[in-house]
Order: C-alpha cells, then sequence, then structure tokens
C-alpha cells in the first residue's frame, strides 16, 4: 500500500533530534521517511512513519520557537500491543500505565519518552456482550 499523507500530523520537538531518531526507532519500531540536516550536519527536521498511514514530524526547536511547557500527548493505534509493550520497555521508555483493557474497547499502555513526550498506544479489542 502507498503510503498517504494524514490530514493531521503532529510535530515533536526534541532538543537531540538525531539521538530522539534514534529511540524512537528502537522504542516503538518508527521508521525515518525524511530528514534535513543543518549546517553543522546534525538533524534540524525529521519525518517518521509508523506502518502505512501514521507520520509524526519533529525537528529542533529553533530561537523563535518556543517550546510548551506541557509537552505532547500522542494517542497511537498498533497490532501486538503487548510485544510493543515490552519492546518500549526495554529501550527504556518510562511507564506510566501498563497495557491493560479499558472500558471503551481498547487495550491501551502509556510511556513517557526520554524527552517527556506521553505516547499512548493501543489496540482494539472485542468486548464481550
Amino acid at each position: 500500500m502507498p503510503y498517504s499523507t494524514p490530514r493531521i500530523t503532529p510535530y515533536l520537538y526534541y532538543d537531540d533530534l538525531g539521538a530522539a531518531l534514534d529511540w524512537l526507532t528502537k522504542a516503538f519500531g518508527l521508521r525515518e521517511r525524511h530528514r534535513e540536516a543543518g549546517p553543522d550536519g546534525a538533524p534540524v527536521h525529521a519525518e517518521m512513519t509508523l506502518g502505512d498511514d501514521g507520520l509524526v514530524m519533529m525537528g529542533c526547536p529553533a530561537p523563535q520557537n518556543r517550546v510548551p511547557k506541557r509537552l505532547a500527548q500522542l494517542y497511537v493505534r498498533i497490532e501486538d500491543l503487548d510485544a510493543h509493550f515490552e519492546r518500549a520497555v526495554a529501550a527504556g521508555a518510562a511507564v506510566l500505565e501498563r497495557p491493560a483493557d479499558q472500558p471503551y474497547g481498547d487495550r491501551r499502555y502509556a510511556v513517557e519518552d526520554p524527552y517527556g513526550h506521553r505516547w499512548y498506544f493501543a489496540q482494539s479489542i472485542s468486548r464481550a456482550e
């Protein structure tokens, strides 16, 4: 399936974008789609994908960009949630919520990346009628 750009795309700031790209690949399985380097060769903008329809843009905060006092929270739908959780924990993600079934029909866990962004990963589950 060819990749299509989602209608809404989060943009996250990381002080060390190169390290963040490596960590997000290792912990969550995101894949780098695009990278732009600054004059010193360090990445200043990047795009990462998850599957065929998930896109996250990210960059280093420039002087004219203010980093928010509260960082982002993302809700990401995935398959094989429990294996994904183990991968994230092994990479050093700070556990906020362990995997648990939710009353609205998702199995979900929450972690914080080393830069303070909170990631909620969810998998649809069938509810008993």
